[in-house]
Parts: structure tokens; sequence; C-alpha cells
């Protein structure tokens, strides 16, 4: 069963960014482009109409934050406590940003939904 986002999402087209993929993908309208992420991430910025999404590595994410091709985070946040099972930070040896609040909303009276202009730090 998918959901209307799941729906809208696999409506995309999308762009994977692998070493190791080739081929076709079983996604409709996906591309596998391989090569430095930040080169490709930088090549589709310039040459896409409508903005661009990142789902998926937290070190690709790091890198193309680093490389300031990132124009907004957006961060969910579930009220939870995690203090034995949680992970170690998502962002733990990354560079430092500081984060420009540009939208916030609820999204069923207990998650945050919350968008950030990220800014490196001096």
């Amino acid at each position: 069963v998918r959901d209307p986002w799941v729906t809208r999402m696999r409506s995309l087209p999308t762009t994977v960014v692998s070493t190791t993929l080739d081929g076709s993908l079983d996604w409709p309208d996906a591309t596998v482009a391989s090569g430095d992420a930040v080169d490709v991430v930088a090549r589709l910025k310039e040459e896409s109409e409508v903005p661009l999404r990142s789902h998926g590595s937290l070190s690709m994410n790091r890198a193309l934050m680093a490389a300031g091709l990132v124009d907004r985070v957006q961060v969910t946040l579930f009220p939870v406590i995690t203090g034995r099972t949680g992970q170690d930070p998502i962002f733990k040896g990354a560079a430092d940003f500081d984060l420009e609040l540009i939208g916030h909303r609820t999204l069923d009276d207990h998650i945050q939904e919350l968008t950030y202009r990220p800014t490196l730090h001096p």
C-alpha cells in the first residue's frame, strides 16, 4: 500500500548517484549517475528547473552541505528520548552550520517538521 507521499515521490524523476550500480532500476523514471556525488549534484542543480531533494546517504548529504550545495535542511522531530537505544549523532564529524528557521509545521499534534537555511559557520 502506498500513501500519497510515496506515490508522489515515485512519480518524480529520480537520479541515483552510485559508484556500484549500473543499468536500469526498478523505479519509474530513475537513472543512475556515476562519479563524485558533489559534481553530479552540482550539475543537476544547475540544469534543473525544479528544486532537488536528497533522500539517502548521510555521508553524501554531509559532502553536499560542505560544498555549499544545500539550500534547505528539513528536520523532522519525533518527541522521544532514546537514552539507551539511540545512535551516534548523524552529523558527527561534519562541518558546523548556522541554521536559519524558514518554515515549520506540526504534522499530528506532536511531530514537528522544521525547515532551515544552512550557512557554513565561520
